[in-house]
């Protein structure tokens, strides 16, 4: 029985993703066809390249690959065409996507260097809808001790206590910490609110006897380090 969902097999063999791949390597392919590969098909009414071209304007935010990144199953699950296994093809995608470049940045990582800590949790917390706060705790040789979600807020702000910074801290018997911190508008610039928690926390941290290193604000593929700014 002939399938009634249009496959990247109906398509034109010079436009065939999987052939293009073969011949000319998965770089030659577009972020379209590269998608297409992985649904393989497409719906009654639309070949899979259609349907691949379709989702990568989902999101509102930002069309584009990135755009796969700020998508919820039931997002995906709302378009015509993606049911339950692509929806699940696609994020798994994504995720996986994230996984590896955080792993490429795992290598070089050097909590002493604001910029390498960007890029490690870059891909973990640049498509976040939501502001969320982590802390990051170091032994006296600045090896990592742990993280902890420190807050997760609205859109715009998350609240971050002194005193909820410095349990957790105490807890893992840290000597060193780091916040990082997201903006989910993409621009990394300090609020003022952002300068005050800062100094307070390092102010705390003064009297315990825990020293904040630096506090690292995340925004889209771009980073503020208060420490570089000169606030810490």
């Amino acid at each position: 029985m002939k399938s009634n969902c249009y496959s990247v097999r109906e398509l034109p063999e010079s436009e065939r993703p999987y052939e293009k791949c073969e011949k000319y390597g998965a770089a030659s392919l577009s972020d379209a066809e590269l998608i297409a590969v992985i649904i393989r098909t497409g719906s009654r009414e639309e070949r899979s390249m259609d349907l691949a071209a379709r989702i990568l304007t989902l999101s509102k935010q930002n069309a584009g690959l990135n755009s796969l990144h700020n998508l919820s199953i039931k997002e995906l699950l709302s378009v015509r065409g993606i049911g339950k296994v692509k929806a699940v093809q696609i994020l798994c995608i994504a995720e996986l996507s994230r996984r590896m470049a955080k792993a490429s940045n795992e290598a070089g990582l050097n909590f002493t260097n604001p910029g390498s800590i960007a890029r490690y949790y870059m891909e973990d917390m640049r498509h976040l809808k939501k502001e969320i706060c982590r802390l990051a705790m170091f032994d006296t040789k600045s090896r990592l001790l742990g993280e902890s979600l420190l807050s997760m807020g609205n859109v715009n702000s998350s609240i971050v206590s002194p005193r909820e910074v410095f349990l957790t801290a105490l807890k893992s018997e840290a000597v060193h910490i780091i916040l990082l911190h997201n903006h989910p508008s993409g621009d990394p610039t300090p609020s003022r609110e952002d300068i005050l928690v800062t100094k307070r926390v390092k102010e705390a941290g003064d009297l315990v006897g825990i020293s904040l290193m630096d506090h690292i604000i995340i925004g889209d593929n771009k980073y503020v380090s208060l420490k570089e700014q000169g606030f810490i």
